[in-house]
């Protein structure tokens, strides 16, 4: 081969190697850092780009996305001595990328190290249970916390996120117990509350029950009572009418003493049907007892001696006046008879023996009111 030609060669891959020291092509939302000799010389921006070969060269290529990073689980100390388990999810983005370059060797190890370190000062202060129900504000705590120290490294940090916070399992079961407990707590709760409104309904149901029965019964007794008190109203009207009307049968009848013997012969049987009498003796003078006996009971039972003359009627129902009228027009018939009576025995002339002729009394006049006199029968009336 002629040494122009390898000259030429030689020429050819010189130019194609300055070409490509010359012409850089960065990315869209990158950032090239060219240094000149070990020293940050300049910054390139997305697309072609020209540096001076064999002197400037393209350092780093930063990326100016939002990124996101997720730490690996990292045990934390709460403020009652228990260590959980938390994982963080940081979205930051580069802002400057010569400060990202120069200012810090490694920044995601860094605000690594530095979630860490703030999560631990921020857990430290909380309990359990805040820390469990307080993610909000341990994410904006530890978001302002990182902003401000990662700002001169030229990174924003826009979120951090708590991925997970894992207790010891032995504070696992001890929760998973005390939220079994607490559920069992508002079901005991909420069935004695049930029980509670049922057992009041019940009382207040058997209340008015009762109230409803007791009143059923005072009506009930009520009522009873009150048709007991008629009842008894009209026995008693009906044993006063039954009563008058065998006073009034006895007074009208006028029995005499052989029909109270009579009666009396009726009850013998019955008098000796008793088991304890095994003897009866009968006097010899039947006639004579039973016409002392007649007499005995006329006189117990206050039925008048003689048969004669007419009988007042006795109704124990009326009223005053009505008695003072039968009064009154019983006076006038018996005077009047008595004058009938004595003409006839004027004119007869012979007078019925053992009566008195009555001497003839003048009528009432029509303004009296008051009754005739009726003259009591002498001691020589017939039937004594």
């Amino acid at each position: 081969m002629p040494a122009g030609a390898i000259v030429g060669i030689i020429l050819a891959i010189f130019v194609i190697i300055v070409i490509a020291k010359t012409i850089r092509i960065i990315p869209q939302a990158r950032a090239g850092i060219v240094e000149r000799f070990g020293k940050y010389h300049g910054t390139l921006d997305p697309g072609l780009n020209m540096i001076t070969p064999f002197v400037d060269r393209v350092r780093y290529v930063i990326d100016k996305r939002e990124q996101v990073v997720s730490f690996p689980p990292q045990p934390v100390i709460t403020e009652d001595n228990l260590v959980v388990s938390i994982d963080t999810v940081i979205y930051f983005q580069v802002t400057d990328a010569v400060a990202a370059t120069y200012e810090i060797a490694n920044y995601i190890s860094a605000v690594e190290q530095l979630t860490m370190t703030t999560l631990r000062n921020i857990v430290g202060g909380m309990d359990l249970e805040q820390t469990l129900t307080s993610r909000d504000e341990i994410n904006n705590r530890l978001r302002g916390v990182l902003d401000e120290a990662t700002g001169k490294w030229g990174i924003r940090v826009n979120r951090v996120e708590l991925k997970g916070i894992d207790p010891p399992p032995s504070i696992k079961d001890s929760m998973e117990k005390q939220m079994r407990a607490d559920r069992d707590k508002r079901a005991a709760i909420l069935t004695a509350e049930g029980q509670r409104q049922s057992a009041i309904l019940t009382a207040e149901g058997g209340k008015q029950s009762a109230i409803l029965s007791a009143e059923g019964d005072r009506e009930a007794l009520i009522l009873r009572a009150q048709a007991e008190r008629e009842s008894a109203i009209l026995r008693a009207q009906g044993e006063g009418q039954a009563i008058q009307t065998v006073f009034q049968a006895i007074h009208d009848g006028q029995p005499d003493q052989a029909l109270l013997a009579y009666q009396y012969l009726q009850m013998m049987p019955k008098i000796a049907e008793g088991d304890a009498n095994k003897v009866w003796v009968v006097p010899s003078e039947i006639t004579k007892a039973l016409e002392g006996l007649g007499s005995a009971v006329h006189e117990v039972a206050g039925i008048p001696k003689h048969t004669g003359g007419p009988r007042v009627r006795v109704d124990v129902g009326r009223s005053v006046a009505e008695e003072k009228s039968a009064d009154d027009s019983l006076s006038g018939a018996n005077q009047a008879v008595r004058e009938a009576i004595a003409a006839a025995d004027e004119a007869a002339g012979s007078p019925i023996p053992g009566r008195k002729p009555a001497a003839p009394k003048p009528p009432p006049t029509a303004t009296s009111d008051a009754p005739a006199d009726v003259p009591e029968p002498g001691p020589d009336a017939p039937g004594e």
